[in-house]
């Protein structure tokens, strides 16, 4: 990497960094910020546990250089906070969202699943109506997914407590209606923004782009994954670390970057790519464009997976002409299922479906 390379965007997530003390913070704030040149103007996010901080922590944070927050609230309704063992009162989250705007962060994002056990439509539409309350920025609105067999915790949840899937969809419709009445933005998939906010003004601007954690206002650009699991995209590769911390850690120990596994993009995968994420992000590909781009014929190249997009033209979720595709604004609900289909490798295997499902 050489050191100084300049970083615009920081994401520090996937668990929950709180759970540091904030001796133990500043003192990765510090390794990254020598290694790195932190850019002005720069996104540097946190995902904050509410449970594990308070108005102090959230001062600390913001001194370390984070600028914006994620809080994971999951959901208000205190039933459903007990079965899945994490209590977080309403009024504590209402509390730590004031303070973090008057401390100065520039965003504040709210997470939201819907899918837990003990949820009903009813008792959504109760959180739903405390988060227009409380007005964060941004919301990333999640459908749980049980893996038990995956992710240790969720043995604790009991599956029979789980909502029935006609429940979950009704718990989504009544998302986006109650959101976008509130005035929010469906930037597409799982995000929501209030109309002045950085992502909803590049979705209008055409500037959206997409990386491992959602929409995003960066331009496409290299992305380092640090720490046990952490995927990383350099160029046209992707890599992993490992994924325990005693394989991560022995690695390290010996010198090594703890990278177990990668791939190098074939010229198939970077046009796919390319092609996934304008349909992602801007809903819509030209085709001669896209063809001087690639020097490819689009008709002849994704002949058959324009066959199968025929059944979703005819469900009015796509609009295919001679000049290009275009995703209706029905069909921007159900972006993700647009792109599956010129994705190969999801193709390929069908099992797959258990981790990317549309609702």
């Amino acid at each position: 990497m050489g050191k100084g390379q300049s970083v615009s965007q920081l994401h520090l997530g996937g668990g929950t960094p709180t759970f540091f003390n904030d001796a133990e913070l500043r003192e990765l704030m510090a390794m990254l910020q020598r290694s790195f040149n932190f850019v002005a103007g720069g996104e540097y996010a946190i995902e904050v546990d509410p449970r594990t901080v308070d108005a102090n922590r959230l001062a600390a944070l913001f001194q370390m250089g984070f600028n914006r927050l994620s809080f994971g609230v999951q959901d208000f309704d205190p039933e459903v906070q007990k079965a899945v063992h994490r209590i977080q009162p309403a009024a504590q989250v209402f509390a730590l969202v004031a303070a973090a705007r008057q401390i100065g962060f520039e965003s504040i994002n709210i997470d939201l699943i819907y899918g837990l056990p003990k949820q009903t439509p009813a008792s959504f539409e109760r959180t739903l109506a405390q988060v227009n309350l409380l007005r964060p920025d941004r919301i990333a609105l999640y459908a749980y997914a049980h893996l038990p067999e995956r992710f240790k915790p969720q043995r604790r949840i009991l599956a029979a407590e789980l909502p029935v899937a006609s429940s979950k969809i009704a718990m989504l419709a009544s998302s986006l209606n109650a959101l976008m009445e509130a005035g929010y933005v469906y930037v597409g998939m799982d995000h929501f923004a209030l109309p002045d906010d950085a992502l909803a003004v590049a979705k209008r601007q055409g500037r959206l782009h997409r990386n491992f954690q959602g929409y995003s206002t960066q331009p496409d650009c290299d992305l380092l994954g640090l720490g046990v699991s952490a995927i990383g995209r350099m160029g046209g590769t992707y890599s992993q670390n490992a994924k325990t911390m005693a394989a991560y850690t022995d690695m390290i120990d010996q010198g090594q970057w703890p990278v177990v596994k990668g791939l190098a993009l074939s010229r198939d995968d970077l046009i796919r790519r390319a092609w996934i994420m304008a349909i992602m992000c801007q809903g819509h590909v030209n085709f001669e464009d896209f063809n001087l781009a690639w020097l490819i014929d689009v008709k002849k190249y994704f002949a058959s997976e324009f066959k199968q997009i025929e059944s979703l033209q005819a469900h009015g979720l796509v609009e295919l002409s001679e000049n290009g595709i275009q995703v209706t604004a029905t069909g921007w609900f159900f972006v993700r299922g647009v792109a599956m289909v010129f994705d190969h490798y999801w193709q390929a295997d069908r099992n797959r479906h258990r981790f990317s499902k549309i609702i």
